[in-house]
């Protein structure tokens, strides 16, 4: 799979987690440059935010692309992302490939707020998108959705499937549902549309900047403030590693293949289990496994708390919905465009330990390791 053409690369969600992973792949394996549009109140501001992020990625050697990355201060929330006409329509005729990575991950936002960001601002990047295809340099429009659109749906969801009366568990997978629709009406676009399932960090070195989802009940856990679970042991939980996301999508948005797709980035059949993740972090570190109750006989007993075992529980809230759903992804079409380019799935099980030695050495986040240095060591 080729690396596209010969337009700049628009990318957004640059300073986000899956953002910082797909820059990265731009710089070390393409000559284009990439364009990022980042919420900042000026142009030097938006440098120095990124400037932050190649350090981050890429340690000494940040200072080998940083001509390759052009730093523009935008807001997908205003009209023309905050800029002037004619700088609008001059980034408009700079670009040949958009990758829309930007979105609010908050399972807690409200509606509304969520739909600011997460659906309007997709529809922003689709009217900037509509006004580079009738110069004709579009190549692709990437759009990066969630496999969460599937929602509270129990049974198989397919990459051609999208709204089947799921309801959803929050305003992140609703609006998430929502932006994808708007892409998908957009069929004269040469879209490809990507849905990621649970990120966690890089398989190789445990990597991450996001210490969200898994990570939270997993601190924890190893704090010793979860002896009890609300989940279904045998219930999917969908993991994929932040370098299978990065691979996938740039593989996908520098094909130039079939366009108006969907792909599945999920583990699929490779899916772990709850009750799996706790026997692998029991044994981590040291602690009897937490005791696994139904949701509903989990919430009976949640009067008889700690103080901090309460924070630990209010902290994970939003996220134990995710160990007790009854869905499982189709990914057969991805697997048929990534496998023969050899990008992989690997089981959490293969890879969990790293994941845990990254974040006690980092102190869940507290003391922050580069991705530079932690590939390094």
């Amino acid at each position: 799979m080729s690396s596209g053409g010969g337009g700049d690369v628009l990318l957004t969600g640059a300073t986000g987690f899956v953002g910082m992973e797909l820059l990265a792949r731009y710089l070390e394996r393409s000559d284009r440059r990439v364009i990022t549009l980042v919420r900042a109140a000026s142009d030097d501001a938006a440098r120095e935010r990124i400037d932050g992020v190649l350090a981050n990625l890429l340690g000494g050697r940040s200072q080998l692309y940083r001509e390759r990355v052009v730093a523009i201060a935008g807001d997908l929330l205003s009209p023309r992302f905050g800029l002037s006409q004619s700088r609008f329509e001059e980034l408009a005729g700079r670009v040949g490939t958009i990758i829309h990575s930007a979105a609010s991950v908050s399972f807690t936002l409200p509606l509304a707020e969520a739909r600011a960001i997460n659906l309007e601002g997709t529809r922003r990047m689709l009217d900037f998108a509509e006004l580079v295809s009738a110069r004709g340099t579009l190549e692709r429009y990437g759009h990066v959705s969630t496999a969460y659109v599937a929602g509270t749906y129990c049974g198989c969801f397919g990459e051609c499937d999208l709204d089947l009366g799921q309801r959803f568990r929050n305003s992140y997978e609703q609006s998430k549902f929502e932006a994808e629709g708007l892409v998908r009406a957009r069929a004269g676009l040469p879209f490809t549309i990507m849905r990621p399932s649970i990120v966690v960090g890089d398989r190789r070195s445990g990597w991450t900047a996001a210490f969200n989802v898994l990570y939270w009940p997993l601190r924890a856990f190893a704090r010793g403030l979860f002896t009890t679970v609300p989940a279904v042991p045998s219930a999917p939980v969908d993991v994929v590693s932040v370098d299978y996301v990065a691979d996938a999508i740039y593989a996908l948005c520098g094909d130039r293949g079939e366009a108006g797709q969907t792909y599945n980035l999920t583990a699929g059949p490779h899916a772990s289990t709850i009750g799996e993740i706790a026997s692998i972090a029991s044994r981590y570190f040291d602690r009897p496994p937490p005791k696994v109750l139904a949701p509903a006989e989990f919430a009976m007993l949640e009067g008889d708390v700690s103080a901090s075992q309460r924070s630990a529980l209010d902290g994970s809230r939003s996220y134990f919905p995710y160990f007790a759903i009854g869905t499982v992804f189709d990914e057969a079409h991805a697997r048929a465009r990534l496998d023969p380019a050899g990008i992989l799935v690997s089981p959490l099980r293969d890879y969990l330990d790293r994941l845990l030695d990254f974040a006690t050495r980092s102190r869940w986040g507290k003391s922050p390791i580069g991705r530079a240095e932690a590939l390094a060591a």
